[in-house]
């Protein structure tokens, strides 16, 4: 089943931010930075790839 895209209102210094990686999508910045808050929180496995929610113990 496809997933649709979410759409995502972003709060003032979070688009402050996102203005200061200049010459890269805020897409491809949030994708990235979301990689590594999963990552950290243990939602995907050691090869990047996203947990099953068995896997994760919920």
């Amino acid at each position: 089943m496809p997933v649709r895209p979410l759409t995502v209102r972003l709060d003032p210094d979070t688009s402050r931010l996102l203005r200061r990686y200049r010459g890269e999508s805020p897409t491809t910045v949030l994708h990235r930075a979301m990689l590594m808050l999963a990552g950290a929180d243990g939602h995907l496995t050691p090869d990047g790839k996203l947990r099953t929610e068995r896997e994760a113990g919920r």
